[in-house]
């Protein structure tokens, strides 16, 4: 139940028909894993714990450098040097202190991943990284843990929503597969600017703010942005029956 507090909080919010006093409740009651607090992780991350989630767990290992601050909007200068994940952490609870906010300070491998998924109910790879992403990718699978997947390299971004709980759902791999050794750009090798990084954050906290609050999110959608031309182009995806992680 909503305390008084929190009706006037998330007044703009629940006067939505489509979140109501019920939907804010299950954003309340809801559990999400943000794996990378980074470019796409801070704007995600702000935007579920402001929405009211109530359980949110932050995992990266890095610390922040001064090339970070253009695009990672959490941080600032004095934060040069501390850990994503937990400067993360002290400034989501400065936005809301309601939040329980928990902090793995290390990347997320196999068997962290086998620990903190069963705890969550949904999952948002905000990770630069493939490899990263195909065991995200994997783990989410064998859990059924649904997964917001977001990338963002130049001015182009993309989203897509896994969920393992729905039979024909593709995942990562059938759209990358893995023997086919996609190319791994990243901001690193080819750049990035910022606000691409916060549309496509933004996208992932609005896809799980929908399926949180019991709304339908697609699968099998690719959702691709062009910020040059400010375009979106969607593409139909289908599960792979060979994919050697969804259909097995």
């Amino acid at each position: 139940m909503l305390s008084n507090q929190e009706k006037i909080r998330f007044s703009r919010q629940t006067m939505l028909k489509n979140i109501g006093e019920q939907g804010q409740q299950a954003l309340k009651n809801a559990s999400v894993l943000v794996i990378g607090v980074g470019g796409l992780g801070n704007p995600a991350s702000l935007y579920l714990n402001a929405a009211g989630v109530g359980n949110i767990y932050l995992a990266d290992g890095d610390n922040i450098e001064l090339s970070n601050l253009p695009r990672q909007i959490l941080f600032t200068e004095t934060d040069i040097g501390q850990n994503k994940a937990d400067t993360s952490a002290e400034k989501l609870q400065q936005l809301n202190s309601a939040t329980n906010i928990e902090v793995l300070d290390e990347m997320l491998d196999a068997e962290l991943a086998d620990y903190y998924l069963p705890l969550v109910d949904l999952v948002l790879d905000c990770t630069d990284n493939i490899n990263s992403r195909y065991l995200i990718n994997q783990k989410c699978i064998e859990h059924k843990k649904p997964l917001i997947i977001g990338a963002a390299t130049g001015f182009d971004g993309q989203h897509m929503f896994v969920n393992p709980n729905i039979a024909d759902s593709a995942c990562y791999q059938c759209l990358f597969p893995a023997h086919k050794k996609p190319p791994e750009n990243n901001c690193q090798t080819i750049g990035i600017l910022g606000p691409i990084l916060a549309i496509i954050g933004g996208m992932q906290a609005l896809q799980a703010i929908k399926f949180l609050t019991g709304h339908a999110v697609a699968t099998n959608q690719l959702d691709i942005f062009d910020g040059l031309h400010n375009s979106w182009q969607q593409f139909t995806l289908k599960k792979q029956a060979d994919c050697p992680i969804c259909s097995g």
